[in-house]
């Protein structure tokens, strides 16, 4: 009897034991499947109705974040920026604004600069981050690319006080020689030396004018909305005719070679212009006696043939480190050589846009003292909507952080223009 009792009070502790070793395990359970978990807290929040659509349609890079910091939504400009990577976000000043945002709800707005992505080196990308709540949980990040911006922003400072200080020296001397005249009122030789010198410089004046009038309008309009086939040879029987004058005074012999019939397309007054502005620098910077040749050819290219307008001269040449930027506006090469000549350092910005938009190119090969040929390559007819359309889409006309686009040749190196160049300067009878 001891012995049953022994084994059922033994039985009895088991199952209570069991009871209650169920009962704890159960609770476990319902308590693990009520705990978050670390995948829990990474899915995807419920976006508010329409946040969504109105983020596709935004300009602005979008950056949305959920309370762990994880990326709920990004747009694809973000990923290109470099803002998100690994579903994080990778920049640290734009993760502790939305830390922040997130704990008082304040709207915030910072301007940074971003390293490029890759091996960093360049120009930092100029970014506008903005940071709001989005609901009780999620946080809004929009981020606006200002690089362009600040680069345009850039070179219109440049311009102004480039033009300030151009317009400065002409307008200077007038109001000088104008003193001088006044006061040398008595002197008829002294009045008619200082009326000759106001009237250089009222003509330098006016040509600055409006060769800031030209480089507007070439920026601003687009030359093949009433473009029409142009014949290369009036284009070079014009330049010469422009500059027959000052040839002759320095007895320099202007030639014009090359293919007869030749046909491009666009705006003719703005062609003439930039073909006169070539000829006119390599009268103006070659010595007396010496030779200035024009010549066209047709070349073959995988688009479609292009038409090459080469101006030789014997001048005085290029450095190497000047031909990286005689396309700029307002740089000068010889500025003594410049004021002598009136030159207001715009000749060659005007070429180079309006090639551009013709869609074309220019070049230049030079080495000190031996002298210059500038290369205009220009479309056929009937290539050159399509060709300046494709180079307004790859770069943008816009341009104007006015660097040439060229690459200067070393001094050493023929010449890239197809023709023969001239021989060394003669004397002429």
């Amino acid at each position: 009897m001891d012995v049953n009792a022994a084994v059922a009070a033994a039985a009895a502790i088991a199952g209570v034991l069991t009871g209650v070793i169920a009962a704890l395990a159960f609770r476990w359970s319902e308590r693990e499947q009520k705990r978050p978990t670390r995948t829990s807290l990474h899915t995807d929040p419920v976006l508010p109705p329409g946040v969504d659509t109105v983020l596709s349609v935004l300009r602005s890079s979008a950056v949305v974040l959920d309370e762990a910091d994880a990326v709920v939504k990004a747009s694809s400009a973000a990923y290109a920026l470099g803002l998100v990577r690994g579903g994080k976000l990778a920049v640290e000043p734009m993760l502790q604004m939305a830390r922040d945002t997130r704990r008082d709800g304040e709207i915030r707005q910072v301007e940074l600069d971003l390293p490029r992505r890759g091996n960093g080196r360049g120009e930092a990308l100029a970014v506008s981050a903005r940071v709001a709540p989005l609901g009780s949980r999620l946080v809004l990040l929009l981020v606006e690319d200002l690089t362009e911006a600040r680069r345009i922003e850039a070179v219109r400072r440049d311009f102004v006080a480039n033009v300030s200080h151009e317009l400065k020296t002409p307008v200077g001397a007038l109001s000088l020689l104008s003193e001088a005249v006044m006061d040398a009122s008595d002197d008829p030789e002294a009045v008619e030396r200082f009326a000759g010198r106001m009237q250089i410089e009222a003509t330098r004046l006016t040509n600055l004018v409006q060769e800031l009038i030209d480089l507007s309008r070439v920026q601003n309009d687009d030359p093949l909305d009433d473009a029409e086939p142009v014949r290369v040879d009036e284009l070079v029987a014009e330049a010469i005719d422009r500059c027959r004058h000052a040839a002759g005074t320095k007895q320099i012999t202007m030639a014009a070679g090359g293919t007869a019939d030749l046909h491009v397309r666009g705006n003719r007054g703005q062609l003439a212009a930039a073909l006169g502005n070539l000829v006119e620098n390599a009268v103006n910077y070659s010595p007396a006696r010496t030779r200035v040749g024009i010549a066209a050819r047709r070349v073959a290219a995988p688009g479609g043939d292009l038409i090459e307008i080469a101006v030789t001269d014997q001048g005085i040449g290029i450095s190497e480190k000047d031909r990286e930027r005689v396309f700029e506006r307002f740089y000068r090469v010889d500025p003594a050589r410049s004021r002598a000549t009136g030159g207001t350092g715009l000749g060659l910005a005007i070429v180079k846009h309006v090639v551009a938009s013709h869609g074309g190119e220019v070049t230049v090969w030079s080495a000190e003292g031996q002298g210059s040929t500038f290369t205009l390559r220009l479309p056929e007819a009937g290539l050159a909507r399509d060709r300046a359309q494709q180079r307004s889409d790859r770069s943008g006309l816009s341009d104007e952080t006015e660097r040439s686009s060229s690459t200067p040749a070393s001094p050493h190196s023929p010449p890239t223009s197809p023709y023969e160049t001239f021989p060394a300067p003669e004397v002429l009878p």
